[in-house]
Order: structure tokens, then C-alpha cells, then sequence
């Protein structure tokens, strides 16, 4: 069996929605039910990275693991790499990045990613993809897509079409580009070691113009193992909206 360890970053700002991971869905806050689903994961333990007082109590209160890290990461892998130091784990520990708004993450999913990136010598991160819902999701910013080599390694990450299919119409565009692109999904397997080397690196042009740290990777040449995801979390907690819906699926299913 693969060993590895679950880190979440969990920052309290967020321009959308402040304090997010610490709103209540049926009773418990959001970064409760992230920790919950990992605990349902193989993994040895589940930390949670914040940059707040706030939520290392509030995860403390349920008996989770919490560490305090920095408020000045530029993403969550560099909060991330830190937490590594402070845990003081090896430079081949398996680490799995599942977002603290992620609050229906499934195991099974992180099980996945973490015997991928074992089994591909080549890979320097790994990370998961499903087919678009919609035609209408490649021309969404709000949605990440991602376009793979034979190898199944990331070309590019992008919030804009891609692949873009020369002399097409709009409607011949999108019937193209969905047989390539994928709809990413935020969660990220790594080594400990290369977290700490992605962090000193610093951010580069093409992540900060896309907002998208996985472009870090790609910009130093590193190789990005991106696999389908045998199982697919809902959406994450971004907006009210969002969060709406997730009280309103709760209530549903109870889970």
C-alpha cells in the first residue's frame, strides 16, 4: 500500500466568500467535512495548513491536526511546503494538496492520485481530470481546463479554450476541442522534496497572468502526470451561491 500524508491549505481570506472554510454546512464547519472525507483516504495523517488563529482552533475543536504557517504564500502548495518543514517530513514522503473548500472530496479519488504518482517515475506532481459537463464550460474562466500529451502528462493548464481549432465555427470549435481538453480538478500529489524546490523557485509569469500555480510547474519543465478521476467531489465552496447548494445537498443526503 502507498503511504502518504494529506496536507490541506486553508487560508481565512478569500475575496468571494471571507472565512469560507469556517461556515457552517449541516452543523459542522466547512474544513471539518474536508478533513472528514480524507480521513476516509489511506492516508497516515490528515494536517491542516492555515494562516489563521481562527481556524487551527476551530479544527483543533474537532480533534484534527493543525498547523500555523504564514500569511504571505502565493498558493496553497507554498503553504503547503511549509508545513512540510514544520512536520519535518522526508523529501520522499508523498504528499496529497486537497483544498479546504473541497468539503466532498473522495477518498477514493486521493488513493488514486497518490499510486499514480508512485507509478510514474517521470512525474514530478500529479493531479485528476474528468471529461467537461458542458460545451459551454470551455469558453468559462471559472473553469480550468487542461489539454494532455499520448503520455497523459499536461500540456498547458488554461481558464480559456484549448485546445483553439483553427477555421472552425463556435460551434465547431467546442465539438473539436472537447475530444482534448478536460476539466481540471484541484487536488495534487507530490514528494516532499520537490514541494520544498517548487516553493524556492518562487511564482512565475505564466501563474501569476492565469492564477493557476500548476503553471509553475510546466514553466520549469517539470512533468505533470494528469489522470481521469475515478471519482468526482462536487463543486468546491467559492461564492454564497456555492455554499447554498451545499447546505441544500446536506440537507438532502446528509452528506
Amino acid at each position: 500500500m502507498v503511504r502518504f500524508h494529506v496536507i490541506i491549505p486553508a487560508r481565512y481570506g478569500s475575496s468571494r466568500l471571507p472565512g469560507k472554510v469556517l461556515l457552517p454546512i449541516g452543523g459542522k464547519p466547512v474544513i471539518q467535512h474536508v478533513v472528514e472525507r480524507c480521513s476516509q483516504s489511506a492516508a497516515q495523517c490528515v494536517v491542516v495548513a492555515t494562516d489563521d488563529q481562527r481556524i487551527l482552533e476551530a479544527v483543533e475543536a474537532f480533534a484534527g491536526i493543525a498547523v500555523l504557517t504564514s500569511p504571505h504564500h502565493p498558493s496553497g502548495s507554498d503553504r503547503i511546503a511549509e508545513a512540510v518543514n514544520i512536520l519535518g517530513l522526508d523529501d520522499d514522503a508523498i504528499i496529497i494538496n486537497v483544498q479546504g473548500d473541497e468539503p466532498t472530496m473522495p477518498g477514493a479519488l486521493i488513493d488514486q492520485l497518490a499510486g499514480a504518482l508512485v507509478n510514474d517515475a517521470a512525474a514530478s506532481m500529479a493531479t485528476a481530470c474528468v471529461r467537461l459537463d458542458d460545451q459551454d464550460q470551455l469558453a468559462d474562466p471559472a473553469v480550468v481546463k487542461v489539454v494532455r500529451d499520448r503520455k497523459g502528462h499536461a500540456v498547458y493548464f488554461s481558464r480559456a479554450t484549448i485546445p483553439w481549432v483553427r477555421g472552425e465555427t463556435s460551434s465547431g470549435l467546442a465539438q473539436c476541442a472537447v475530444q482534448y481538453a478536460r476539466r481540471h480538478l484541484g487536488i495534487y500529489a507530490y514528494r516532499a522534496g520537490y514541494l520544498r524546490v517548487f516553493a524556492a523557485r518562487g511564482s512565475c509569469e505564466l501563474e501569476n497572468l492565469e492564477k493557476l500555480e500548476q503553471l509553475r510547474g510546466l514553466w520549469h519543465g517539470d512533468k505533470i502526470l494528469c489522470v481521469d478521476a475515478i471519482a468526482v467531489p462536487e463543486p468546491g465552496i467559492d461564492t454564497p451561491i456555492d455554499l447554498h447548494r451545499a447546505r441544500r445537498r446536506f440537507s438532502v443526503n446528509g452528506k
